[in-house]
């Protein structure tokens, strides 16, 4: 077996808690690392999701921890498309948990990964998000 321990770093985006409102991160510092793969869970829906009663989660990036911009489609590996940042988004009923997996291939060194609530949700939705870093550079100073 190849050794994955080595070569990795984890680090939490979204503490794991049952959320009701936004949920805005702390930043995640890509320094001394080549790529870095989100992993989201999310539990089954505290409410039925709709158009109007949502959950999106919207990753952004940046070069300086100060000016943030909404990932591209070409940033990001995983998802099938992104608009406006949003690379998944809860707008159906969501009765069973699961992960998702979405890859960073952006050049900044900096990513955020927003939960933003829309509408109602007075019962909450238990979320997390760790960053899988990987490819770490050899021999830095």
């Amino acid at each position: 077996m190849k050794d994955m321990y080595s070569e990795t770093a984890v680090v939490e985006a979204i503490a794991p808690a049952v959320y009701n409102a936004d949920v805005a991160p702390a930043a995640v510092d890509l320094l001394g690392f080549e790529a870095a793969l989100f992993a989201l869970g999310i539990g089954a829906g505290g409410i039925v999701f709709t158009d109007a009663n949502k959950i999106e989660f919207v990753m952004t990036h940046s070069d300086d921890n100060e000016d943030y911009s909404n990932v591209e489609a070409a940033d990001v590996q995983g998802p099938a498309s992104v608009s406006n940042g949003i690379v998944k988004a809860l707008t159906a009923a969501h009765a069973v948990s699961d992960v998702s997996k979405i890859g960073y291939v952006g050049g900044k060194r900096y990513v955020k990964l927003f939960a933003n609530f829309s509408g109602a949700h007075a019962t909450g939705t238990p979320i997390a998000a760790y960053v899988v870093k990987g490819r770490p550079y050899i021999g830095q100073s």
